[in-house]
């Protein structure tokens, strides 16, 4: 433990000094190097030692205020605290679904399908998991689903491992679906001026068909054991008793919860036409919405309001996530990111389908090693100065947000999802997923869908 922790510590000092020798050649100055420093040794430094991320966050930020690499004014604007607090609303909003019992409510519904079969159950698992991450969030749906599949393989006494990881894949794949399924979604819909519509339009769709090529590659590379389940399910016969394990009534408090969280959703996907209407700033609707109705859920429930704002929302990520920013907007404040999308842009030649092609590719690669958040936090600003170079940014931020999602389903630690269905399965079965298991069936399908959503972001229609 003690060599792998020195090891850990000279290979980040390695990465450090060779960062400071790159930013040296390209001709930095001294606040240039500083934040370009600073900011690269805070994400290697939490992808060694993760369980450590606040703390590196919190040096990070004292280190450019003691250097005057940033001032106050600046920090706390680059802070994007209008995403925190949209990720505070929905946190809460999902906190009421879960207490309504929503999740386990839904799951059942499908579950009442007639004629249950193996590919019918992989297809359901996989829409399923789709949905419920372009609705809530990839962290919230993929928990209630592994508990779900759990719940049925434990019934037709099978390994889900493979349905396991047939969820994660889902999730990954259908939090691009919208701005709700992932951190990076209204991250990107806050800095680009992407609206809801846009994502329903553009990016919606195109999930869908990334999805329905994962389901044919991975009925393919799990023929196995599917075959066997597909045994297990005629010897039972049916799925009632299954049913019943789980089955919640649709109680008034259900109802009530789903009416909520409904019309919330109906006035986020309008958010642009009534911005438009009442002549409002791009976004603000879509950022104080959540706000709006989980402010009236805490009237409407206020015994139990402190412990939503308590358990339901997790500080300790928004924290990070709001230090990860700062140190992010630094790099465009302090002139980096200018400096990178010129050296970039000489590369491609200035030619902006080969630029959307290098950026795909590079997130999508990049987010199967680092956090998506952390990588797409650092890719933003330099996305933003491309358009002083003369680039359309339309199809590059699309490259980043589905290079960001797509990317976590090559690696075990890709996403969030990632880790915390795994974790659940070993707590729960103790069954240990290695890397090279998971590798290969995740490579196929992040290498297929990449290239589909590459394909599609070469045409007219995301310009």
């Amino acid at each position: 433990m003690g060599n792998r922790l020195v090891l850990k510590f000279i290979i980040l000092l390695f990465l450090i000094c060779l960062i400071g020798f790159i930013s040296k050649t390209m001709g930095l100055n001294s606040p240039q190097i500083i934040s370009l420093l600073i900011f690269f040794a805070s994400v290697f430094a939490t992808l060694f030692f993760w369980d450590f991320r606040v703390a590196i966050a919190f040096l990070g930020i004292g280190a450019l205020l003691a250097t005057k690499t940033v001032d106050l004014e600046n920090l706390i604007k680059f802070s994007s605290l209008e995403v925190i607090l949209f990720l505070v609303g929905m946190m809460l909003l999902v906190g009421l679904l879960k207490d309504s019992g929503f999740f386990a409510w839904i799951i059942t519904i499908i579950l009442r399908i007639k004629n249950l079969t193996a590919r019918k159950f992989v297809f359901i698992v996989s829409i399923m998991s789709a949905l419920l991450a372009c609705s809530v969030d990839e962290v919230t749906s993929i928990v209630f689903m592994a508990a779900a599949i759990l719940e049925i393989c434990d019934y037709f006494e099978i390994d889900p491992t493979p349905y396991i990881i047939i969820s994660i894949f889902s999730t990954n794949i259908g939090s691009t679906g919208t701005v709700l399924g992932n951190p990076i979604g209204i991250l990107i819909a806050s800095k680009s001026g992407l609206t809801f519509e846009d994502f329903i339009l553009k990016a919606f769709p195109l999930m869908w068909v990334c999805l329905l090529i994962t389901i044919i590659l991975v009925v393919f590379w799990y023929r196995k054991p599917l075959k066997k389940l597909e045994e297990k399910i005629k010897d039972s016969q049916a799925n009632e008793i299954l049913v019943r394990l789980i089955s919640i009534p649709p109680e008034r408090e259900l109802k009530l919860g789903l009416a909520v969280f409904g019309v919330t959703l109906l006035f986020i996907a309008l958010h642009r036409r009534l911005e438009l209407l009442w002549r409002l700033e791009t976004n603000t609707l879509l950022l104080s919405i959540p706000l709006i109705s989980a402010g009236m859920v805490m009237i409407w429930r206020w015994q139990k309001a402190r412990s939503y704002i308590e358990k339901d929302v997790d500080w300790w990520t928004l924290l990070f996530f709001l230090l990860l920013f700062a140190k992010a907007g630094t790099l465009k404040y302090t002139g980096v990111t200018e400096v990178l999308a010129k050296k970039i842009s000489y590369l491609v030649k200035g030619n902006p389908k080969i630029l959307m092609g290098t950026l795909l590719w590079t997130s999508t690669i990049g987010s199967s090693i680092l956090d998506n958040v952390v990588l797409v936090a650092a890719f933003i600003p330099i996305v933003q100065s491309f358009k002083t170079l003369g680039f359309f940014l339309s199809p590059l931020w699309w490259a980043l947000l589905f290079g960001g999602c797509l990317g976590g389903n090559i690696t075990l630690v890709g996403s969030t999802a990632n880790i915390v269905a795994l974790g659940i399965l070993e707590k729960e079965t103790n069954i240990r997923i290695t890397f090279f298991k998971w590798f290969w069936v995740g490579l196929s399908v992040g290498i297929v869908t990449t290239a589909i959503v590459w394909l599609a972001l070469s045409s007219p229609f995301y310009r």
